[in-house]
């Protein structure tokens, strides 16, 4: 198959889940509420709990409500659809909307249209013990090993994460930070580096006296190779509640521009993507 017959592949999969009123409804309630189990998405179709009352002494299905097997089949066709991703949490399994394909498809059409960058829209909030969790999820056609070099190669970094390069030794516990040109744009601490699988980093947003004040949240990078590709999966968590979306907003852009350099070896050059990659890069901070 080639690269455009898979695209072709994915974009059907993704129109075909969107097509479904019902469809739309879950990715809606995640886009309020992120990260929610089966049975709280299943009330919100309902409007009620899911299941049956008795009424003059005979079981009777709510006339709005769904099955949880209902909710499932809708679940399942978007997760194949990458339209939503899930993680295990104890017993129960949450389900949170990746807004990467949503994203690509941004980059794809809409944006050759209209010029104003969205990228923010894709924001999204979850309240969990009075911290936010954010996941994106991307598949790229790579190996675990040029997808770690393109994480941790500061020229690389650089042609899809806005125009920052991001220095570091990577050794674990060690310091990193993402500079453009002089200027110091966030920066952390390597808390896990297990290459080409794993890295986890504290991060704190430089780039403004405001954003300073949001304090350390912490980045979680996931690759994992399927077949001739990567799955990868970015996790953004100890958001403080209500943080601002320029803290998480700009990781669809990101993981788009990242796909688009090692698939097929251009920039992306949607507006915003390449802020930083000009010769006067301080001049984004006046």
């Amino acid at each position: 198959m080639t690269k455009w017959s898979r695209m072709i592949c994915t974009l059907d999969a993704i129109f075909k889940a969107l097509a479904d009123p019902t469809r739309r409804k879950l990715l809606d309630e995640l886009f309020k509420q992120d990260g929610q189990p089966l049975g709280s998405l299943g009330q919100h179709l309902a409007g009620r709990p899911l299941g049956a009352e008795r009424i003059s002494g005979q079981l009777t299905r709510h006339a709005t409500s769904m099955t949880r097997f209902g909710v499932m089949k809708h679940l399942r066709v978007l997760e194949e659809a990458g339209l939503i991703t899930t993680k295990r949490r104890g017993r129960e399994k949450l389900h949170f909307l990746n807004p990467v394909p949503i994203r690509l498809i941004h980059d794809r059409w809409i944006d050759k249209y209209t010029a104003p960058w969205a990228a923010t829209l894709t924001a999204l909030k979850r309240t969990l013990e009075e911290t936010m969790e954010k996941v994106f999820e991307i598949y790229i056609k790579t190996t675990p090993e040029r997808l770690w070099q393109a994480i941790t190669d500061p020229e690389m970094r650089r042609k899809y994460s806005f125009g920052v390069r991001v220095e570091s030794d990577w050794a674990p516990g060690s310091s990193y930070e993402g500079l453009a040109g002089p200027m110091a744009i966030f920066g952390g601490e390597n808390l896990e580096v297990d290459p080409p699988h794993r890295l986890i980093q504290s991060f704190r947003a430089l780039w403004s006296d405001e954003i300073k004040l949001e304090g350390t949240s912490r980045v979680t990078w996931e690759i994992e190779p399927v077949g001739d590709s990567c799955r990868l999966t970015v996790i953004h968590d100890q958001l403080r509640e209500g943080a601002p979306s320029e803290l998480y907003g700009g990781w669809p852009m990101v993981l788009s521009g990242l796909k688009t350099l090692l698939e097929t070896g251009e920039l992306l050059t949607t507006p915003g993507s390449l802020r930083y990659l000009g010769p006067n890069p301080e001049a984004h901070f006046r």
